[in-house]
């Protein structure tokens, strides 16, 4: 096993005793290793054992998973784990996975000889997501209303859902108009040639985190010492990934791709550059989800009052809770 750096050995110890359940059931993203996974791997969830159901390309289906407990643990953007605990799902954020960065961010492209140089040239136009409701057009739409479009000119713009592996060949073909590209798949995309970023979120927001993984809040009551393994071991994940030179971090993601035989594409992890993730060990703070429920707000999705960010998550578990953020 690859070591341990100081600022992991350094955290706080879990609390002993042994997990009330042995597997954690979980759905995978094609291509991608999540954190969970490479805890895993690295030896920080043991005992524990996680348990891939199948895969998901949605993060509100991921949580909703959670929910009907068809899975243990899930991971979506924080607008969608907002709504999600309004309409009254018994579920608890535990910590962040993803965020931006100057290394890891999301943009909308469009193809190199678009006439789209602009804001206002997207009305009218189509713009692939990975799936509506989500962080994406969440992306999309505050970026718009932030350069002065009206409510009625974003309806104008229509959102296509598409698998993001596919947005690529969708932009290029001419089916869709632009494209919120992220993370490995933006920069394949790029590696490949023929488009252009309008804009990135980095550029006109800078960092943040804006994804968490949940657990059910009957699963924390009942199994407190299995929900603080799950969460202690992907926190030091994270931070393993955070400390140690990239091409080590990719190279352990390879062997992990390798050894599960999912039949996926080997090499998207090839284009992984940071983790995203704007605090140690993913901690996470009210802002990660008041920005996205103030936006709600102000386009009428939720009213005021409707979320109480302190029943929205738990920083209880994360062994970097000490430390400042």
């Amino acid at each position: 096993m690859l070591g341990v750096p100081a600022s992991v050995s350094a955290a706080p110890q879990a609390a002993a005793g042994q997990p009330e359940v042995t597997t954690l059931r979980y759905q995978g993203w094609s291509g991608s290793v999540l954190f969970p996974e490479l805890a895993e791997d690295l030896g920080y969830l043991a005992p524990l054992k996680l348990d891939w159901v199948g895969n998901t390309i949605s993060g509100p289906q991921d949580i909703q998973s959670v929910v009907t407990r068809d899975v243990d643990f899930g991971g979506a953007f924080n607008g969608s784990v907002d709504k999600l605990i309004v309409a009254g799902a018994p579920i608890k954020a535990v910590l962040s996975y993803t965020g931006t960065d100057a290394e890891s961010f999301s943009g909308v492209y469009v193809a190199q000889d678009s006439k789209i140089q602009s804001p206002r040239d997207l009305i009218g136009k189509k713009i692939g997501v990975n799936t509506l409701g989500a962080f994406n057009e969440w992306l999309v739409t505050d970026y718009l209303l932030k350069n002065g479009l009206t409510p009625d000119e974003i309806k104008r713009i229509t959102l296509v859902a598409a698998p993001p592996v596919n947005e690529y060949q969708l932009l290029k073909a001419g089916q869709i108009d632009a494209a919120v590209l992220q993370d490995v798949v933006r920069l394949k995309a790029l590696e490949l040639g023929g488009i252009r970023p309008l804009f990135t979120d980095y550029q006109f927001l800078g960092s943040y985190s804006y994804a968490t993984y949940v657990l059910r809040s009957d699963f924390i009551a009942h199994n407190p010492i299995a929900a603080r393994k799950f969460v202690d071991g992907t926190a030091r994940a994270i931070e393993w990934a955070r400390t140690h030179p990239r091409d080590e971090v990719v190279a352990r993601l390879r062997t992990i791709v390798a050894k599960r035989h999912r039949n996926e594409d080997p090499t998207i992890v090839s284009y992984w550059h940071s983790t995203g993730v704007s605090r140690a060990g993913g901690l996470l703070d009210d802002s990660d989800f008041t920005v996205f429920s103030d936006w709600y707000i102000k386009t009428g999705a939720l009213k005021p009052g409707q979320f109480d960010v302190k029943q929205a998550y738990t920083n209880e578990f994360n062994p970097y809770r000490s430390i400042p953020h």
